[in-house]
């Protein structure tokens, strides 16, 4: 099972793209969206929240610390959160386990479970750099969403299915998302 969680950084249609995906792909998968990413999803689709949620297998909520996906004994493959908002990512980075993504995350990294962080914020600041260095060095993967040009993409849907692509290689799934360099 991957568990994808949503944050509110701008770029919630890769978390949301790759709940499709993993769904079209039969492959369960747990959700997790936080409050500031329902604020986003409104803003930047026009998609309900209860759509999004239909897509998964399992939601869980964001402040429900008592959910049992907080546990290490419970079993899940990998987690993947996308977009990835930089207090997010210093909250991980630290250990700061305040809500059901967070404490998901720090699960990941203790069990030693594949983590993609997919981080959106630009420019970097050396803090956010050392927080993803951190990450890094205890074994979650760092993918920011940046396009890539040379498969001739030309439409901004080609943009989002080349990121979720990519995460799922990260995560070892098997997905023709996108035109592979020949």
């Amino acid at each position: 099972m991957i568990v994808v969680a949503i944050t509110g950084a701008s770029g919630v249609i890769y978390g949301i793209r790759l709940v499709e995906v993993l769904k079209e792909l039969k492959i369960e998968n747990s959700l997790i969206i936080s409050d500031a990413a329902k604020t986003v999803i409104k803003s930047e689709t026009d998609l309900e929240i209860e759509d999004i949620i239909s897509l998964a297998d399992n939601y869980y909520e964001f402040d429900d610390l008592t959910a049992p996906i907080n546990s290490g004994s419970f079993k899940f493959d990998s987690l993947a959160i996308v977009p990835c908002s930089m207090k997010t990512l210093s909250s991980i980075a630290h250990g700061y386990a305040a809500n059901t993504i967070t404490r998901v995350a720090d699960v990941s990294l203790k069990e030693r479970r594949k983590i993609v962080i997919v981080p959106r914020e630009t420019p970097l600041r050396t803090a956010h750099i050392k927080n993803m260095l951190t990450l890094s060095q205890e074994g979650a993967i760092i993918l920011p969403p940046m396009p890539g040009f040379y498969s001739d993409h030309a439409s901004v849907n080609d943009q989002i299915n080349f990121v979720v692509g990519k995460i799922l290689d990260s995560l070892n799934i098997e997905n023709d998302l996108f035109k592979r360099w020949e």
